[in-house]
């Protein structure tokens, strides 16, 4: 017989473990997500759905703020060590902790697949592989908060600044009340203006996606993620020197584009990544060495080059300025000067000339 574990235990083990929030809900919060991404689809006698945070250092984004020193975010604000070594150590040790009780526990990273190729159940009647949860939603549904207007996920903790992961389990937990919708975001539009891409909607677009959970809706702006991911990911050279220094005169404008996200991904990462031959004008050999090098501090994985500078940063600097997360600081705001943003283009040389005969 499975030994008895309370939520209580189970958060304190997780504390423990490094981990900065935990929140449970219960299999039903989740009737109307989608097949492909319901935790049942992992799962299928899943009785409770644990989400995990953990904290991103608001340091983190200094040196992107300054326009001086790009790889700390990468490396240990996003794929570098939190994703893959803070949150899943502490995500192991507590499934563990809830297989000692008896109980099965499955460890969700959520690096999910970008898309959900259209093909067919490997067993009659089951749903089709490549499942994957919605993290977000899944943290919503477990109550440690709500998606802001730009759809990252907020916490009255730490505002924006987290990473999540779950645990899936036939542990049958109490699940933790609901965030009440709009009490985290309160609609300022920062992150709009702050977004270089324009890929966040002024809520007087009125571009809205909504979910229901239980009686509670919950709703955020419907972002142009081929734009968000252009600029996220190096495509967008108002956020990133080192398309300038590659490529002079180079001229993109990724506000104007429309591409989906997955098309987006096809043009950033062999574009960031790729490498083509060693030459006196590229001795490295890679077609944009920043980006490379970047992508290289994050342990083989995904990289940043955008610094989310609209929906994280821009996000962060007006709740913490306002005392609307429970991490003050003793220097607030987080944007202390004027921001830097760089053309889409910056003239070559023998067009500067030009203009000054």
């Amino acid at each position: 017989m499975a030994a008895s574990l309370t939520k209580e235990a189970l958060k304190e083990f997780a504390f423990s473990q490094g981990l900065d929030l935990v929140g449970v809900a219960n299999i039903e919060r989740f009737e109307n997500a989608p097949p492909r991404m319901h935790p049942a689809a992992i799962f299928p006698e899943a009785r409770s759905v644990i989400v995990v945070a953990r904290r991103i250092i608001r340091g983190n984004w200094r040196g992107i703020e300054e326009g001086t020193h790009w790889p700390n975010y990468t490396y240990f604000g996003y794929h570098g060590l939190l994703n893959t070594l803070f949150i899943p150590a502490g995500v192991y040790e507590t499934a563990c902790f809830i297989e000692d009780h008896g109980w099965e526990a499955v460890p969700y990273y959520p690096g999910v697949p970008e898309t959900q190729p259209p093909i067919e159940p490997l067993r009659p009647g089951a749903v089709a592989p490549n499942v994957h949860l919605a993290i977000r939603i899944a943290a919503t549904a477990a109550g440690l908060g709500e998606c802001g207007w730009s759809k990252v996920f907020l916490t009255k903790r730490f505002g924006p600044r987290q990473r999540l992961a779950a645990i899936i389990t036939d542990l049958e937990l109490e699940p933790d009340p609901l965030v009440e919708p709009g009490s985290l975001c309160d609609r300022c539009m920062e992150c709009v203006r702050g977004c270089p891409s324009d890929a966040i909607p002024h809520r007087r677009e009125g571009k809205v996606v909504r979910i229901q959970i239980e009686d509670k809706v919950y709703e955020w702006g419907d972002v142009d993620m081929g734009r968000c991911t252009l600029s996220f990911h190096g495509g967008d050279a108002t956020v990133s020197p080192f398309l300038h220094k590659s490529f002079p005169g180079w001229e993109f404008d990724v506000s104007k584009q429309r591409v989906s996200e997955d098309r987006a991904y096809k043009i950033c990462w062999p574009f960031s990544l790729g490498a083509w031959r060693q030459t006196e004008e590229d001795p490295s050999g890679f077609i944009v060495e920043g980006h490379s090098q970047i992508a290289r501090w994050g342990v083989g994985g995904s990289y940043a080059v955008g610094g989310s500078r609209g929906c994280m940063r821009s996000c962060f600097n007006h709740l913490d300025a306002r005392g609307k997360t429970e991490c003050p600081y003793h220097n607030a705001p987080f944007v202390r000067r004027d921001r830097w943003i760089l053309p889409c283009r910056v003239p070559l040389e023998e067009e500067r000339q030009g203009e000054t005969e």
